[in-house]
């Protein structure tokens, strides 16, 4: 997976420790009410679109930018569908991730699904009743982006008292 500038010059100062990282997810609904998804070149999975944001960048920008840039299809947010942080993780390389993540639901409104750079192997739509095995990740932000309704999903706090 390629690496931005922004966070290779991190990496530069804080080597492979943890970085709190803000992240994007798409659930992406063509006319028929397919989902957009693509196939990881790291590990072969299907999952939704995501990314990264850059500095300076408003998170829906930023899934606009991710979906077109590995998917080639334009789209325009039409809600945030959940919010949450994502377990920690360790890349190949040592590097240690946790990310702050923010799951939009998208419009298709142009566009052919093509792989269009190198963080995938397959781009495709699929029927809610035909997805390819997803992890429960994935799963949970399908469940929220396709929930009647506006309210987003987030983890409730303990509320404390004293």
């Amino acid at each position: 997976m390629p690496i931005s500038p922004y966070l290779k010059s991190l990496r530069a100062v804080v080597g492979p420790r943890l970085l709190l990282l803000p992240g994007v997810t798409a659930v992406v609904l063509d006319d028929a009410g397919r989902i957009l998804l693509g196939q990881r070149a790291d590990n072969g999975s299907w999952s939704l679109i995501a990314g990264v944001m850059d500095p300076g960048e408003q998170p829906a920008e930023t899934v606009v930018r991710e979906v077109y840039e590995e998917t080639a299809v334009h789209v325009v947010p039409e809600r945030v569908t959940s919010v949450l942080t994502q377990p920690p993780n360790t890349y190949p390389n040592g590097d240690r991730t946790e990310y702050v993540d923010i799951t939009f639901r998208c419009r298709a409104i142009g566009g052919e699904a093509r792989v269009n750079d190198d963080e995938s192997l397959a781009v495709g739509w699929f029927a809610p009743d035909e997805l390819p095995p997803l992890a429960d990740l994935t799963r949970q932000r399908l469940e929220a982006a396709l929930a009647p309704g506006d309210a987003a999903w987030f983890s409730t706090p303990a509320i404390r008292l004293d």
